[in-house]
C-alpha cells in the first residue's frame, strides 16, 4: 500500500513539472525598468538595507564632490542632517552637466540620476581619478529615496529637478541666472523607510568618522558637517593640510613616538599617485591602514604588498651599510620592523581593480611595482640624511627581532610541556560536549567560585567554562615572549584553538561565543578591560567575525512570596519596589560578585540564552577603538586621567 501511494506521489510530480516546463515562455521573462531593479534588489547596490545600507547612501554623494575635488574642481563639500533625518550634500564642483544627453534625449542632470551606469567615470575624460567606478552612485540614492532633489549651479545659471521614488517629479528647469564664478551642485534626499525597514535614523558618529577620515585623505579639502537634529548644532569643519601625515598624527596622539613628525613620501608615476605617512612608536603592535581612490582596503592588497618589502628591504639595507646590522646577523622579518609601526598608505589609481563587491583588497599589479620603487627611493633617502632617526628605526627592529625569536622558544617550550593543541586542552577547562563551534560558548569567568557555580548551572551541550583567577596581563606594555610567559593567557589561547600572533586562525576557533563574564564592580571592569585589550590586540579576527561578548549579571534580587524579580540599577530597583505591595515585605539581595549567586541563580540571570542579556563587542571604529585601548591601558597618565574625570559622573554602585 505504502509502495503505491510513493509511485502516485512521484507520477504526481512529474506531471507538475512538465506542466511547469512547458509554462515558461517569454510571458514569464520579467524586465525591470528604470531603477526598478534597484528597488526590488538593493541589497546588489549598496550591500544592505540595514544602518550600514543607509549610510552608504550619505558616501555615494560625497564620493562624487570627492570626485570632483580629485580632479581639482572643488575645495569643500557640506553635509547637513535636517531636522526631519533627511540629508543634504553640497559641493562648490563644477556642477553636474545639463545639457541634452545623446543617448537618452534627457538633460544629462536627469540623466545621472535615473539611469543606473550613467556618469562622467568610464573614459569620457570627465575624472581621470575615481572612487565612485560603476556610475551607480546618484541613480542608486535617488530609487531608494521617497524624496530627491538636485540643485546645479553652472554657467551663470541655476537648474532644479526633483524626484519621486527615482521617477522623475518635477522636470528639469532653469531657475534664474547667478554669478559666473558660482558652482556646485546640492543633493537633498529622504531615505525609503520601506526599503530601510530597520532604521531611516542617521547616525552622527559613523557619519562623523568617515567624514574625519575622507578629510585626512585628500588634503586641503574642507568638510563640514552640521546635525540640525539637535538642539543649537554647531558646524564641525574637518581640514587637513597635512594629510594623512596629519592622520598619524591623530592616531598617535596618545602614544609615546620614537620621534616627533611622521615621515612622509608623496611621488606619482604613470598617473598613480602615492603617498605615505609613517611613525614609530614605543609600542609592540602595528597599526596599519591602506586606501585606494579613498576606498579603505581592509583586506590591503598591491599597493600594501609593495610597501611593506620596500619598507624590509631598506630597513635592512640602512642598517648593513651603516653597520647597526653585523655580517653575521640574520636580516630583521617584516614583522620586525613593523612592530610598533603606525602607517598610512593612500594611493590614487587611473583604473583600480578592486577584488570583490566590497572593494575591500586592491588587485593592480603596477600599483605595487609603483609604490614599491617610489617609496624605496625617498625613504631611502631619507634614512640617510636622518641617521638619528634612521637608528632608532633599526634599533626597534632589533628589539623586536630578539623578542620574536624568544616568542618562539616559548611557543615550543610552550607546546612540548602542555601542547597548545586541542588533544591536550587546559586541566581547569570545563569543556562542553559539543564539537560544533557555531554552537559553543565560552564562559570565561572571574574566580574559583564563581567558575564553579557556573560549571554546575551551565548546559554541558554547548557551554564551556574557563575560570581565571584574578587580573591577567596588561598586553598593551608587554612583547610576545612576556605574553605567552603569562599562564592565564597560555590557558587562553590553547582553549580557543585558534593559535597566536602571526599563526592566529579565526577558523580554528573551538567556539564562535566567547563571553567575559566578571563581577559589576571595579575589579571586574578592570578585568574585562585587560582581557578586552588582549582580544583586540592579538585576536582581532575574533573580535571583527562577532565571536566576543560582554555578560550582564543583575545587580539586585527581590523577593516577595513565590514572586522573584533582577534588576540592574538603583534607579530600576526603586523603580520595581514602588510598584510592589507592602505585604509580605520584600526582599533586597544586591550581588557584590558572581560568586555570591548560586548555579541556579547564575543560569537563569546570566547563562540561559532564553533569559541573559549579551553585549557584543563591534569595534565598528577600529580608530577610535585603537585610540581607547591605548588611552586606557598605555603609559600615558594625563589622557587617562582626563578620561576618568570626564566620566566619573557616570559610574554607579562602585565598591571601592
Amino acid at each position: 500500500m505504502t509502495q503505491n501511494n510513493d509511485d502516485r506521489l512521484k507520477q504526481k510530480q512529474v506531471e507538475e513539472l512538465e506542466a511547469r516546463a512547458k509554462s515558461y515562455d517569454a510571458s514569464q521573462i520579467q524586465v525591470l525598468g528604470g531603477l526598478e531593479a534597484v528597488r526590488k534588489r538593493p541589497g546588489m547596490y549598496i550591500g544592505s538595507t540595514s544602518s550600514q545600507g543607509l549610510h552608504h547612501l550619505v558616501w555615494e554623494i560625497i564620493d562624487n564632490g570627492i570626485d570632483e575635488a580629485l580632479a581639482g574642481f572643488a575645495d569643500e563639500i557640506n553635509i547637513e542632517i535636517e531636522a526631519d533625518n533627511s540629508v543634504t550634500i553640497t559641493d562648490n564642483g563644477r556642477g553636474i552637466p545639463t545639457d541634452i544627453q545623446q543617448k537618452t534625449g534627457r538633460p544629462a542632470l536627469e540623466t545621472v540620476f535615473t539611469i543606473l551606469h550613467a556618469g562622467g567615470k568610464f573614459g569620457g575624460g570627465g575624472y581621470k581619478v575615481s572612487g565612485g567606478l560603476h556610475g551607480v552612485g546618484a541613480s542608486v540614492v535617488n530609487a531608494l529615496s521617497t524624496e530627491l532633489d538636485v540643485t546645479v549651479v553652472r554657467d551663470g545659471k541655476k537648474y532644479y529637478i526633483d524626484f519621486t521614488s527615482g521617477k522623475v517629479k518635477t522636470p528639469m528647469k532653469e531657475m534664474g541666472e547667478v554669478a559666473e564664478h558660482q558652482h556646485g551642485t546640492k543633493v537633498h534626499f529622504v531615505p525609503d523607510p520601506d526599503i530601510f525597514t530597520e532604521t531611516t535614523t542617521f547616525d552622527s558618529k559613523v557619519l562623523t568618522t568617515r567624514i574625519r577620515e575622507l578629510a585626512f585623505l585628500n588634503k586641503g579639502l574642507r568638510l563640514t558637517y552640521l546635525d540640525k537634529r539637535i538642539e543649537n548644532p554647531e558646524l564641525i569643519a574637518y581640514h587637513y593640510e597635512g594629510g594623512i601625515k596629519s592622520y598619524v598624527d591623530y592616531l598617535n596622539h596618545n602614544k609615546e613616538v620614537l620621534f616627533d613628525t611622521p615621515i612622509y613620501v608623496e611621488a606619482d608615476q604613470d598617473d598613480i599617485q602615492v603617498e605615505v605617512a609613517l611613525q614609530y612608536t614605543d609600542g609592540y603592535h602595528t597599526n596599519l591602514m591602506s586606501f585606494a581612490n579613498n576606498i579603505h582596503t581592509y583586506e590591503g592588497g598591491t599597493h600594501e604588498s609593495g610597501f611593506k618589502s620596500a619598507l624590509t628591504r631598506v630597513i635592512n639595507d640602512y642598517a648593513r651599510k651603516t653597520g647597526l646590522l653585523k655580517e653575521n646577523d640574520a636580516k630583521l622579518s617584516g614583522e620586525d620592523v613593523r612592530e610598533g609601526m603606525t602607517a598610512v598608505i593612500s594611493i590614487k589609481h587611473p583604473n583600480p581593480q578592486f577584488e570583490g563587491q566590497t572593494k575591500t583588497k586592491l588587485g593592480n599589479s603596477d600599483a605595487r611595482t609603483i609604490t614599491e620603487r617610489l617609496f624605496s627611493e625617498i625613504f631611502s633617502k631619507f634614512l640617510m640624511e636622518n641617521p638619528t632617526v634612521g637608528r632608532r628605526v633599526v634599533e626597534k627592529g632589533q628589539l623586536a627581532s630578539k623578542a620574536r625569536v624568544a616568542a618562539k622558544r616559548a611557543r615550543e617550550v610552550t607546546r612540548k610541556k602542555s601542547g597548545l593543541e586541542i588533544s591536550n586542552l587546559p586541566g581547569k577547562l570545563a569543556d562542553n560536549s559539543s564539537k560544533d563551534p557555531e554552537m559553543s560558548e565560552l564562559f570565561i569567568v572571574e574566580g574559583d567560585s564563581a567558575g564553579g557555580s557556573a560549571k554546575q548551572g551551565r548546559s554541558r551541550l554547548t557551554q564551556a567554562i574557563l575560570p581565571i583567577r584574578g587580573k591577567i596581563l596588561n598586553v598593551e606594555k608587554a612583547s610576545m615572549d612576556k605574553i605567552l610567559a603569562n599562564e592565564e593567557i597560555r590557558t587562553l589561547f590553547t582553549a580557543l584553538g585558534t593559535g597566536f600572533g602571526a599563526d592566529f586562525d579565526v577558523s580554528k576557533a573551538r567556539y564562535h561565543k566567547l563571553i567575559i563574564m566578571t563581577d559589576a564592580d571595579v575589579d571586574g571592569a578592570h578585568i574585562r578591560i585587560l582581557l578586552l585589550t588582549l582580544f583586540y590586540r592579538y585576536m582581532r579576527p575574533m573580535v571583527e567575525a562577532g565571536y566576543v561578548y560582554i555578560a550582564k549579571p543583575p545587580l539586585y534580587q527581590v523577593r516577595q512570596g513565590k514572586m522573584v524579580k533582577y534588576v540592574d540599577s538603583d534607579e530600576e530597583l526603586k523603580e520595581l519596589l514602588s510598584t510592589l505591595s507592602p505585604s509580605p515585605k520584600p526582599v533586597v539581595q544586591r550581588y557584590k560578585g558572581l560568586g555570591e549567586m548560586d548555579a541556579e541563580q547564575l543560569w537563569e540571570t546570566t547563562m540561559n540564552p532564553e533569559n541573559r542579556r549579551l553585549d557584543r563587542v563591534d569595534p565598528q571604529d577600529a580608530v577610535e577603538a585603537d585610540g581607547i585601548f591605548t588611552m586606557l591601558m598605555g603609559d600615558k597618565v594625563d589622557s587617562r586621567r582626563q578620561f576618568i574625570e570626564d566620566n566619573a559622573k557616570y559610574v554607579e554602585n562602585i565598591d571601592v
